[in-house]
């Protein structure tokens, strides 16, 4: 490792502040993403701001017809959570599936969210779901905040604080994974919440998370597995490599998104 400035704020106000101090400052949060790239020298911040001991920034609660989840809640905890296995198991189920247990105990929804991995899960669920990103200036919907690759909204000195996420009537997540590392090779989170119904993929975009537009109109006709017969995408924009090919990606959304609906009509 390298020399870096190491900064500990208790407040968002001054996390927020340091950031805008230090241009090249990278926010530290459960350091699953960041910690690697650094040891790799991929990446070499001259300032990390620990948000470990921020007040305020973790907590699972029920507000009204929404899940609120602190940004440092732990994947662990939002696993567990009785609010979201009673209201929305569905997103429960997301963390479920995250790396190993060491992992799943450190790393936090703030991070993944911010990172923007085109691999990660806690992406699928935000879109597939219409959840709102809270930060330290302003509200922004899921569907305008993932930009691309490792790329989102936020802005240089702006920090996600909470995730709120609707309450769906029905809704359900399916991974395929890597055998290795946990990441999706494909994921599809489907939800039906009143006429709003969502098809998020992660794990095949060449630029990230995205939603599937044919698939969410023939579900909003009716919501069943059938109602996707036929229907596939293109390989055109998906992810190629060594783990798996375009056309397998894009198979794998028909088959994965099938299975979440199916998933999410028995509950």
């Amino acid at each position: 490792m390298y020399a870096f400035t190491y900064h500990r704020p208790t407040t968002v106000r001054q996390a927020a502040n340091l950031l805008a101090k230090h241009e090249d400052a990278k926010l530290l949060a459960g350091g699953h993403s960041l910690i690697p790239v650094m040891k790799l020298r991929l990446a070499s911040p001259p300032v990390l701001i620990d948000l470990s001991k921020v007040e305020g920034l973790s907590g699972i609660e029920l507000k009204g017809r929404s899940i609120v989840i602190g940004a440092m809640t732990r994947h662990n905890d939002v696993a567990r959570s009785k609010e979201l296995q009673e209201h929305l198991p569905a997103l429960a189920e997301v963390p479920a599936a995250i790396g190993d247990p060491h992992v799943r105990h450190v790393g936090t929804i703030g991070g993944s969210v911010a990172n923007n991995d085109p691999n990660a899960d806690y992406p699928a669920a935000c879109l597939g779901l219409g959840a709102t990103i809270v930060t330290s200036k302003r509200k922004i919907a899921a569907d305008d905040f993932f930009t691309g690759m490792f790329s989102t909204a936020l802005e240089p000195d702006e920090i996600i604080t909470k995730i709120s996420f609707p309450i769906a009537k029905k809704a359900a997540y399916q991974k395929f994974k890597h055998p290795a590392s946990g990441f999706a090779l494909v994921g599809v989170f489907v939800s039906k919440r009143a006429s709003d119904i969502r098809v998020a993929v992660t794990g095949a975009g060449a630029n990230g998370v995205f939603r599937v537009k044919a698939f969410e109109e023939a579900l909003a006709q009716r919501f069943t597995p059938k109602s996707l017969d036929g229907l596939s995408i293109k390989p055109d924009g998906l992810n190629s490599d060594i783990h798996a090919s375009a056309e397998y990606r894009a198979h794998l959304v028909g088959v994965l998104a099938r299975r979440a609906v199916a998933d999410a009509v028995k509950r």
